[in-house]
């Protein structure tokens, strides 16, 4: 009876805590493009008609302009500390969106450019950024916000957006 019992709260326990976690699953979210049904006819909105972006986005966003494209030279790697000791490293690739005309003059600024994102990165790090699923949500957001105000400190209107091209994080 005294190994039984064990056995039968770990049963017991397993079943609360599978009922627990379908009972509280966030219901799936409808996006705006389940509505959109293409053999109907044309779709409502804009916002259904571009799938990949949402209409904030799109409303924000010269899809008539003319962009240049800068690879920034060399990969950015962040040490991930974690008890005084570096347990992950996260490398990142970045490329700008730049107005045309101006590669040689933002490549000529690219060191102080770097120090920048590195400090960004640095901060981004030691908060906990690159922690658990870090690519997804308010996360990525943060970055890329402090990315492009870091562009746009150095080197002004000319950036209209910095581009993550890889990222990737290795366990050490």
């Amino acid at each position: 009876m005294k190994k039984l019992l064990p056995l039968l709260l770990a049963i017991i326990g397993l079943g609360v805590g599978v009922g627990a976690g379908a009972f509280l699953q966030p219901e799936p979210e409808m996006s705006e493009t389940a509505s959109c049904d293409p053999t109907s006819g044309p779709c409502e909105s804009e916002a259904e008609q571009t799938p990949y972006a949402s209409a904030a986005v799109m409303d924000t966003y010269d899809l008539d302009k003319e962009w240049d494209y800068v690879k920034l030279p060399k990969q950015f790697v962040i040490p991930i500390i974690k008890r005084e000791r570096v347990s992950a490293l996260v490398v990142l690739t970045l490329s700008l969106e730049i107005e045309p005309g101006v590669s040689e003059s933002v490549l000529a600024r690219s060191p102080k450019l770097k120090d920048g994102f590195l400090q960004v990165m640095f901060a981004h790090a030691n908060s906990g950024g690159f922690d658990g699923a870090f690519t997804t949500g308010q996360s990525m957001k943060d970055l890329r916000g402090s990315l492009n105000e870091v562009a746009r400190r150095y080197l002004g209107d000319v950036v209209n957006d910095v581009l993550i091209e890889e990222i990737v994080k290795q366990e050490t």
